[in-house]
């Protein structure tokens, strides 16, 4: 955490607030990306991708500024992905590349380094 964000009043309210949430978020991406892998239609597989997606940027938003640089750029790399997929030449087929289970799976490593219960 850098030295300013330490000193910012209610960070610690805000970082125990991050890693209560974590848990849950966690558990959502990789739900999505899940059901994306074993969707069978573009609608069904892409959404799930975008629903993944959006919680990570939320993540990837927070984590470095409450101390969590690592998760925070590991949340952005699997955002990345996505989007390189959603945005690429096979998007409009019904696949959910393996590169992304990958890097969700980092992500989820990634988590249980923080949260309680892990």
């Amino acid at each position: 955490m850098t030295a300013i964000a330490q000193q910012l009043p209610g960070l610690d309210r805000i970082r125990d607030r991050f890693v209560d949430l974590l848990e849950d978020r966690k558990n959502s991406i990789a739900q999505h990306v899940l059901t994306a892998w074993d969707g069978e239609t573009t609608d069904e597989i892409n959404g799930n991708l975008v629903s993944a997606r959006n919680i990570l940027h939320q993540i990837a938003g927070t984590a470095g500024t409450v101390g969590f640089h690592d998760l925070g750029t590991t949340a952005h790399q699997c955002e990345a992905q996505i989007i390189a997929h959603l945005e690429g030449p096979y998007a409009d087929l019904a696949i959910c590349p393996g590169e992304i289970i990958w890097r969700i799976d980092t992500f989820v490593e990634a988590c249980a380094t923080i949260t309680p219960s892990a």
